[in-house]
């Protein structure tokens, strides 16, 4: 049976791997510069030291470098990984010396679905022991496992480890795990990640657990809270409903499985001396990307700087992108032509590796020489770049993150993202800390033209409110949301300048667990799109 024959990916248990001169020479040579490649990256892994010493000084120079490694991954995998061979085969694959971009892009549907886990491991094995298997929060539908080996853990929690260790540099850090726990991977993993390089408690998303827990060790230490972004925002909510009693803990956020705001980042701030967000995907790896103190400031820019937001990400840009720096040695990123994020990561100990993933994410690469280039043109911007970049140093790239397509909405010429409607729910509103989450939809009016509609849904512990206050509340929001709106959109502003309609945004006040929010959900993270 021939590659090109094969029928069903149950054809793979009968496939044998080719093994003549050639490919045995061309195995042999990768075999043993990716075990090079991997012992060497190894090596600043080995203290957190040496893992920030190398992301102060990463030059644009090694790009090609990282891009060889991704394409000897690729290669050995073509040789080696049965489901990416055969994949290969089905869609016309031919070898090409050093060309990445001749390899056909994986993604779930495209590549996970198809294929059993064995069959897109290295040789179609498991390595069993001391492998775990984590499983996808299900926020693009059906939940999938992912298995990492005892090897490629151990990576991710080193690099963790250093990333934390630049951001956060105090000696008594006290990290407080609130992540989910259980069979989701950032959970588990950011808990052994932290214990490296701190004391770790895994409360999980528990905010008396959390505040015991603070209350009993005291203000003796930097305590760290990792937990997604809306979890953040309930703690300061509670801590300020005790004042004075929280006033002396120096607290750090670490956040990730979503988008933040700057709104919300001020908000938190108000607590939390800094919080950052980090990238990652359980279909990939944990930790690929992170905030840096120079990456906020940029994305701050991006949000209130039209010109500067121009200047990045041209003149008919007016969402407002998550900003990571990311280290192209462990993970090689591309875009493809429409926007798309593609992954390999550049490591032989991944078990089942990645290789050129389209994860679906939508985003914009961009180097740091270019994007220093890009805050030179204005000077306060890069007064305060220069600033930020002495606190942390690092010289690594950029990823600009947008987020899924399928988490907005367009309307009268703009599309409408759930950040925005976050920023504007915290604009000027007084009852920010009653709201729990929100929903946004498109309703077909009686006129039969659309408008949006925002659900909001109220803290379970929000004391009865009248008719008047939901009427007051929902006019706050109203203001908020199309004023940001107006601010961040062009075309939006201009919409509410030719057709005043444009504004009859309905705002639906929610008690807890009731309307749209009254199914019952396993899901983690937010939903922000309510499905007509």
């Amino acid at each position: 049976m021939s590659e090109t024959e094969i029928s069903d990916a149950s054809d793979l248990k009968r496939l044998p791997i080719p093994r003549g001169p050639v490919n045995l020479a061309r195995q042999a040579l990768l075999r043993v510069a990716n075990l090079g490649l991997t012992a060497a990256y190894g090596a600043y892994r080995l203290h957190p030291a040496i893992w920030r010493f190398t992301a102060k000084h990463y030059h644009p120079g090694l790009e090609p470098f990282a891009k060889l490694n991704a394409w000897m991954i690729c290669q050995q995998a073509s040789l080696d990984v049965p489901a990416y061979q055969d994949y290969l085969a089905r869609t016309g694959f031919t070898f090409k010396w050093w060309d990445l971009e001749a390899y056909t892009p994986t993604s779930k549907d495209d590549f996970v679905r198809r294929y059993s886990e064995e069959h897109r491991c290295w040789d179609g094995r498991i390595e069993r022991i001391g492998t775990v298997v984590d499983e996808s929060s299900g926020s693009s539908g059906t939940p999938y496992n992912w298995m990492r080996s005892k090897k490629e853990l151990d990576t991710v929690h080193k690099n963790v480890a250093g990333y934390v260790t630049m951001l956060f540099d105090h000696k008594d850090l006290f990290c407080i795990n609130a992540f989910s726990m259980g069979a989701w991977a950032t959970g588990t993993n950011t808990g052994l990640a932290m214990a490296k390089v701190a004391m770790v408690k895994n409360t999980g998303p528990d905010l008396e657990k959390i505040l015991d827990t603070m209350a009993h060790f005291g203000p003796g230490h930097t305590y760290l809270i990792s937990a997604y972004p809306p979890f953040l925002k309930h703690l300061v909510d509670r801590m300020d409903a005790e004042p004075g009693v929280w006033d002396d803990f120096r607290l750090a956020g670490f956040v990730g499985g979503e988008a933040m705001t700057e709104g919300l980042r001020d908000y938190l701030e108000k607590r939390f001396i800094r919080v950052y967000s980090g990238y990652g995907a359980s279909d990939l790896t944990i930790g690929m990307a992170g905030e840096s103190d120079l990456s906020v400031v940029i994305r701050r820019a991006l949000a209130h700087d039209l010109d500067f937001r121009a200047d990045v990400l041209g003149p008919e840009e007016s969402r407002i992108p998550m900003v990571f720096q990311y280290n192209p040695l462990e993970t090689y990123l591309e875009t493809t032509a429409d926007g798309e994020l593609v992954a390999t990561i550049n490591s032989a100990s991944v078990m089942s590796p990645r290789l050129r993933y389209n994860i679906g994410d939508e985003a914009t690469l961009i180097d740091f020489p270019r994007m220093v280039e890009l805050t030179r043109a204005h000077p306060e911007l890069a007064a305060a770049c220069s600033r930020a970049f002495a606190d942390n140093g690092m010289k690594l790239p950029f990823v600009l993150l947008f987020g899924r397509a399928d988490s907005t909405i367009s309307y009268m010429g703009a599309n409408i993202y759930p950040l925005d409607i976050e920023n504007g729910l915290y604009r000027d509103n007084p009852q920010a800390p009653l709201i729990e989450s929100f929903r946004i939809e498109l309703r077909e009016a009686d006129n039969h033209e659309q408008r949006p509609a925002l659900h909001i849904q109220m803290r379970e512990e929000t004391p009865e409110m009248s008719g008047a206050d939901r009427r007051d509340l929902a006019q706050t929001i109203q203001r908020g949301v199309l004023g940001h709106l107006a601010s961040v959109s062009r075309d939006f502003a201009q919409s509410m300048k030719e057709d005043p309609t444009t504004a009859e945004l309905h705002i639906e006040i929610h008690d807890f667990a009731t309307g749209p929010f009254a199914e019952a959900t396993t899901k983690i993270k937010n939903v922000y799109v309510q499905k007509s």
